[in-house]
């Protein structure tokens, strides 16, 4: 028996004695589709040991499901027969759930039955191929900043989605308190978050009614990755003990604001050093951070498809929005589409303003850090810095629909070699059926326009 089996094993064993102690009798083992969604399965605790030995089976097809629950035929699915994954407990992301006594939740790993290794679709693995691609000379750091609407049943016959903002109340732009959350969400959601110890640093109502935003701490990519990932789920499993539904779709009311999902970045070096703090250089940033801003331009396009990765994405952008118009970067400025914060020394960073927040965590941060990598690679200078407010000015616009950003990834042939060609074809088939889905669907606003004079 090898030393790494044993090893599993004793781990496994103080879990279980652990769990027990605890009085938790299950164990949610969560992973991410291909889009994000949390799948998952729950274990009795006394069935613990032998999930850990043998691993869970799902099929091959989750990564391929719609949310609506049709199947998309990427290659490896329908075609296949829907054959089974495996998925391995990461045991060191065991934490039990502050919402609901008795259970505590685990990320699970996918992999090949036939091959052990693991299958392209999975976003978690993808994120550690690119980490591993990048290198453990210089490694990234991530601090995630995630928005999201909290929802309420709408009961006017009128409502065409049967959900409303929480909580309408216009005009309590970062503020915090009763005025724009009466029913304490906020504070309630951020107490669960410390006891998930996800590392939530701050929160507070946004720009629109209903909506917050919660901070979270920084730190390497995958783990950055993994705790907005659990972020998302807990935030969604937190509003429906609420009866009411949170949403992190980019922009789900016609009146009121979109969501973003901005990324903070940095990379240190083996003794934990700040790699793009340079004090003599331009703005004080290094070359390396030079370079890895003009990678994330060079590649915002095909970004842009893992970034706004759904077909209302695009409804977000726009001139006056905050979000991103423009492939550009700027020193603490907001209209950019990669701004650099004041701060320098340990805290100089990027911050990527591209996503919404309907992103995977897991495509977000490996595509923002494939990018970096290039850019570092390619030693090339970024463009002048945004002057004044970005809407105006002359630089490359970003793609206008899903499918412009779709062919930019398929057509960046650079980017698609670090994220993998197997990978990059399974997300496109899907989203590109995505497109031919909401083609053919007759919207409310279609019907309002045309029916009665038509």
């Amino acid at each position: 028996m090898s030393d790494a089996h044993e090893g599993h094993e004793g781990k496994a064993e103080a879990a279980f004695t652990s769990l027990r102690a605890q009085g938790i009798d299950v164990v949610r083992v969560i992973y991410s589709d291909i889009i994000g969604v949390d799948r998952a399965r729950d274990i009795l605790l006394d069935h613990l040991p032998d999930a850990c030995g043998s691993g869970l089976s799902f099929c091959r097809a989750v990564y391929h499901t719609t949310p609506q629950g049709d199947v998309v035929p990427v290659t490896g699915g329908l075609e296949a027969g829907l054959p089974d994954i495996g998925v391995r407990l990461d045991l060191d992301t065991l934490h039990p759930l502050p919402w609901e006594p008795g259970v505590a939740w685990c990320l699970g790993d996918a992999y090949d039955h036939a091959t052990g290794r693991a299958v392209p679709e999975s976003p978690r693995d993808l994120l550690r191929g690119v980490v591993d691609w990048c290198g453990r000379d210089q490694r990234a750091v991530v601090g995630p900043e995630l928005e999201y609407y909290l929802c309420e049943p709408d009961t006017d016959p009128a409502s065409t989605t049967g959900w409303r903002p929480y909580g309408p109340a216009p005009g309590n732009v970062y503020s915090a308190g009763r005025r724009g959350d009466p029913d304490r969400h906020l504070l309630r959601t951020m107490r669960h978050m410390k006891e998930l110890d996800i590392g939530a640093i701050a929160g507070n109502h946004e720009f629109s009614s209903g909506q917050f935003e919660i901070n979270l701490t920084h730190s390497y990519a995958l783990d950055a990755a993994d705790r907005a990932f659990r972020f998302k789920a807990a935030v969604k499993e937190i509003a429906r003990t609420e009866g009411r539904m949170a949403t992190f779709m980019a922009k789900p009311f016609n009146d009121e604001g979109g969501s973003g999902f901005h990324l903070h970045l940095s990379l240190v070096d083996a003794d934990g050093a700040n790699v793009f703090d340079a004090p003599d250089e331009p703005y004080g940033l290094s070359k390396s951070a030079r370079y890895a801003i003009a990678g994330v331009l060079a590649h915002a396009p095909a970004l842009a498809a893992l970034l706004n990765p759904t077909v209302n994405s695009y409804k977000r952008f726009g001139p006056d929005t905050l979000a991103p118009w423009l492939i550009d970067w700027g020193l603490d400025n907001r209209s950019a589409m990669v701004r650099v914060p004041p701060e320098r020394g340990a805290g100089a960073r990027l911050e990527m303003r591209l996503g919404d927040a309907a992103a995977n965590p897991y495509l977000a941060v490996a595509g923002t850090l494939a990018a970096v990598g290039l850019g570092i690679r390619d030693k090339q200078e970024p463009p002048a810095p945004l002057e004044g407010y970005g809407y105006g000015g002359d630089a490359p616009r970003l793609p206008g629909t899903l499918g412009e950003a779709l062919d930019a990834l398929a057509a960046d042939t650079r980017l698609g070699e670090v994220l993998g060609a197997a990978f990059t074809d399974s997300f496109l088939t899907y989203k590109r059926n995505e497109i031919e889905r909401f083609q053919q669907f007759i919207t409310d606003w279609e019907f309002r326009e045309y029916a009665v004079l038509m």
